[in-house]
């Protein structure tokens, strides 16, 4: 089956290639994976040894050999491996999922139902634990560092004789707010939330509590009721469906009580989808003095996204534009938006960079009228934001504009020199260290197993040299595999650095077959009787073989196929 297909970037790199080990090409044809299996059964099957010692070193590299096989030639489990690795196809058979992709037919097929059992495991993992999502926000207000506001001389002599640290002075926090949320799993149906929010602005507090209780309908829908207790208490219905493949709409009704009266409003939204990037949508906001209604049409792809609205309102109607990019393999996310309407214009821009997997930091200045300038700070770590905006002027003025622009380029760049860098460069030593141990210890292991299948193989290459010599066939002088350094145009074995190659002459010869031999393009280290000496270093395999009584010699990288015998590896021998 051939692997032409993308690979599972989170697919480990220092997972047993079965392929290698079977010395097979990824398009081997089920009769070629059944000849192999074979021909090392004869080797390493328990039965065929006397000696305990021997007959519990071959039951360890007959299983490994059995488990290859049985991979390999099923068609199912042989796409999932090619396509994910190992360790994923092992993760599948402990779930309780193997029956449904059993019926899978084909490689796409058997991609996407992977996918959805890896979309719906992460899914579960997620209800069964609960998972927190919080908002920080810190309002400030900067005004006074560029509107010229008069200084009272008798109140402040001190800040009147120095502006510039008056103003600094008189930065301040005009609000915070703290947001958190969290859910938990009734059923597999139904969820329960709760969140809550305390907010201050200019002295004056106010705080909600939230609690919701969400029902999956099916996988085209939900249906939400919550109540929120704060500022008297409020009563919501929500909910989304998917009517068909392509319409889609959501809904919410809210019963507000308060000492005046009753309040009600009904927001809802009806989504056509138009082609596969497209989509329109009608909204509709019947919040109590407040009423719009919007028409909305997006175009999204995966490194673009561009939305352009019109809004209908008793208070408000405005022409909306929004656009996004992704740059640098989707880590970085520029954004513009623009506002126009009967309340003032209003026009924003910014970016977002991912730090690290989990966390990202970002940029956004708006500039508009009667809002001001303002700069907004973003942080987010995992499921936790935190937000800090700053209002610069309450006026358009060319100074707040540029310092709002320029600030958070060369903060980000020291901010990255200073202290991203080198956090990462820590993370990476440390992961390093932690991997050369962990491979270390694999790498022992390896080499114990290949001395073990060294000796298993002793019979088998006593008898397939004789063979190879009575015909003149082909015969290994010698082999070495490592970091092969060698001086002159002939490489000998004199000339290998004896500290990082190791012997595979047995192996080598056991792997011939009618005078000829073949090895694949994956790294050699895979191959039974064989090991890495020299973990992360270049390596490259050095053969001195006889074909009709001549001697031969080739050198070939780790990555690359052999071929013998060829006319071009002759050499002259010494007289």
């Amino acid at each position: 089956m051939n692997n032409e297909n993308s690979v599972d970037p989170n697919r480990n790199v220092d997972e047993d290639d079965l392929y290698t080990f079977l010395n097979l090409s990824r398009d081997a044809t089920p009769e070629q994976i059944q000849h192999a299996y074979r021909y090392f059964s004869r080797i390493y099957h328990p039965d065929k040894h006397v000696d305990p010692a021997r007959k519990k070193e071959a039951e360890v590299l007959f299983q490994k050999i059995k488990h290859a096989y049985e991979i390999l030639i099923d068609d199912v489990q042989r796409a999932i491996y090619d396509n994910y690795g190992l360790k994923s196809l092992e993760e599948m058979k402990l779930e309780d999922q193997w029956a449904v992709v059993q019926r899978t037919k084909t490689p796409q097929e058997i991609r996407e139902e992977y996918e959805r059992i890896v979309r719906e495991q992460k899914q579960r993992e997620l209800y069964i634990k609960t998972q927190p999502r919080g908002l920080v926000k810190v309002r400030v207000n900067a005004t006074d560092l560029f509107d010229n506001y008069p200084y009272d001389v008798e109140n402040d002599v001190e800040m009147y004789d120095n502006k510039i640290l008056g103003r600094w002075g008189n930065i301040e926090v005009s609000g915070m707010s703290f947001y958190q949320y969290i859910e938990t799993p009734l059923t597999t149906r139904n969820i329960m939330s709760l969140s809550g929010e305390l907010s201050t602005t200019n002295g004056t507090g106010s705080g909600v509590l939230s609690l919701s209780i969400r029902r999956l309908l099916s996988n085209r829908g939900h249906i939400a009721f919550t109540v929120d207790v704060g500022n008297g208490p409020v009563y919501s219905l929500n909910g989304s469906k998917t009517f068909a493949k392509y319409y889609f709409c959501n809904y919410g009704v809210g019963l507000h009580l308060n000492p005046d009266g009753i309040e009600g409003n009904l927001n809802s939204s009806v989504g056509l989808k138009l082609d596969d990037h497209l989509t329109g949508l009608l909204v509709f906001n019947g919040e109590r003095g407040l009423s719009s209604l919007s028409t909305i049409l997006q175009y999204r792809t995966e490194k673009l996204s561009l939305s352009f609205g019109v809004q209908l309102g008793i208070v408000d109607t405005n022409l909306n534009l929004n656009y996004s990019r992704s740059f640098i393999d989707d880590s970085l996310w520029l954004r513009f938006s623009a506002r126009f309407g009967t309340l003032g214009a209003r026009l924003s821009y910014g970016a977002q960079k991912q730090v690290t997997d989990h966390s990202t930091i970002g940029a956004t200045v708006t500039v508009g009228v009667p809002h001001g300038v303002s700069l907004s700070l973003k942080l987010t770590v995992a499921e936790q934001t935190y937000l800090l905006p700053i209002q610069m002027c309450e006026d358009i003025m060319p100074a707040p504009v540029f310092y709002s622009s320029i600030l958070p380029v060369i903060g980000w760049i020291a901010l990255k020199k200073f202290i991203v860098d080198p956090m990462l460069r820590s993370q990476a030593e440390k992961d390093k260290e932690k991997q050369c141990r962990l491979r270390k210890k694999q790498m022992e292991q390896k080499q114990k197993e290949a001395e073990a299948a060294v000796n298993l193989m002793r019979a088998q290459f006593e008898r397939i040299r004789l063979e190879e010599e009575s015909r003149r066939g082909l015969v290994i002088v010698e082999a070495k595999y490592g970091r092969i350094v060698s001086s002159g145009d002939n490489r000998t074995s004199d000339g290998l650095d004896q500290s990082e190659v190791i012997d595979v002459t047995v192996p080598i010869q056991c792997l011939v077959k009618d005078s000829k031999l073949i090895l694949h393009e994956p790294s050699k280290s895979q191959l039974p009787g064989f090991y890495d000496p020299c973990v992360g270093e270049d390596k490259q395999l050095w053969v001195q073989y006889l074909f009709h009584n001549n001697t031969h010699e080739v050198t070939v990288k780790d990555s690359e196929t052999l071929r013998i015998p060829k006319t071009s590896h002759r050499i002259s021998t010494p007289s």
